[in-house]
């Protein structure tokens, strides 16, 4: 009953539709009780399939929905769908700035922080949503039909919660699913296997022409700018409303944000790179900078090789936090990295504050989940610019 889960009830109570709230684990008399009556069960993103509640609902044949699910069924308004392991919130937020600039009336939702369900009544008919859909999000949906459904990559992550790497794809597959021949499917070049549904396919590479160049740096979102391009293109904004914004996209928070600098020194916030192919493209993009790391957080069953493997000479330090510090360090030394473990979030910053020089950047790109110590994503970001204005004063 997180944000997803009280939207997706008010939407249905405003349908006169009896709710029953379920928010933490019941005894099986108590999911055997709650479930009479039941037509329905609308799953947050967070809940996994193998929950007991969901498998007697599935058992007695309850049909079990996502939110995005309630929430496409109860819109109106068309529906743009980004998914990917990494890159989504930007695109989407790219995306929604392409047709506003457009001058078309447009709500981005999903993943990003805003339940879909909660926009209901609150977009006219001729409105637009962009809806950022995750693997979670994505494995209960069975109707959700995206006009254009973008899919950016496919990497290694959440693997603790999908078993295998296979299983996570079909998982971003399913955005195509419902497609029909009149709407769109973007994909990166040479993308395989072969998509579900019937949607017109056009690819997109980093290196496409647009009608201007991104405001934010790295290959990496010059990639998602050709992704949302080649959507934006596909819905009918004209080249001039796309390059408007392109060049006034800021970028969104927690992903390569400038916090501040401290005596030389910049900081800068990358807390929503969860996973290791996100940090790679954080550490691709200051590869000519020298960097202070910082790293770890809750482990999510991915390897750290493939890390170590891109810490070029340039990381003067790497320092680790959270429960995934002795994977990292295991991964990180025998590389010729520099470790040093601080335990927590507040530690890493003062020490590598206290090491840095001028010219050289603290980079939280931490490769993990956040919840070992934090909320989410959002609340270690939050506390890195905390303590990092902290330095300032």
């Amino acid at each position: 009953m997180a944000r997803s889960g009280r939207a997706a009830a008010a939407a249905l109570e405003r349908r006169g539709v009896e709710v029953v709230a379920a928010d933490r684990s019941h005894g099986t008399d108590e999911e055997r009780s709650l479930l009479e009556g039941a037509g329905l069960v609308v799953k947050s993103p967070g809940v996994p399939g193998e929950n007991a509640l969901v498998r007697e609902a599935r058992a007695r044949g309850i049909p079990v929905w996502s939110e995005v699910e309630l929430g496409f069924r109860i819109l109106e308004q068309p529906l743009l769908g980004v998914t990917g392991t990494n890159g989504k919130t930007t695109t989407s937020e790219l995306l929604g700035a392409m047709l506003r600039a457009d001058g078309r009336e447009t709500a981005v939702a999903g993943n990003v922080g805003r339940p879909l369900c909660a926009l209901d009544g609150l977009l006219s008919a001729d409105g637009w949503i962009v809806c950022e859909l995750s693997s979670f999000q994505l494995e209960d949906v069975h109707e959700l039909r995206p006009r254009v459904a973008i899919l950016l990559n496919v990497e290694p992550d959440h693997l603790d919660r999908h078993g295998t790497l296979d299983d996570y794809r079909a998982a971003k597959l399913r955005i195509f699913a419902r497609q029909r021949a009149d709407d769109v499917a973007v994909v990166p070049a040479g993308f395989q296997p072969e998509l579900p549904g019937g949607a017109r396919r056009v690819e997109f590479r980093f290196d496409d022409p647009l009608p201007a160049e991104p405001l934010v740096p790295g290959d990496h979102n010059r990639e998602n700018a050709a992704a949302a391009t080649a959507a934006a293109r596909a819905v009918g904004v004209p080249e001039a409303a796309i390059a408007e914004a392109l060049r006034t996209f800021p970028g969104v928070e927690h992903r390569l944000e400038p916090i501040a600098e401290v005596a030389g020194v910049r900081y800068v916030n990358d807390s929503k790179a969860t996973n290791t192919a996100a940090a790679r493209r954080a550490l691709a993009a200051y590869a000519d900078t020298p960097l202070r790391l910082i790293l770890g957080g809750s482990l999510k069953g991915e390897s750290f090789q493939p890390l170590a493997a891109a810490l070029g000479p340039n990381v003067r330090a790497a320092y680790l936090i959270g429960q995934a510090a002795a994977d990292l360090a295991a991964a990180l030394e025998p590389a010729g990295v520099r470790v040093v473990r601080c335990g927590d979030l507040e530690t890493a910053v003062a020490l590598a504050a206290s090491e840095a020089r001028p010219g050289e950047v603290v980079l939280l790109s931490p490769a993990c989940a956040s919840f070992d110590q934090f909320e989410n994503f959002e609340h270690r970001g939050e506390e890195f610019r905390r303590l990092v204005q902290n330095l300032g004063a």
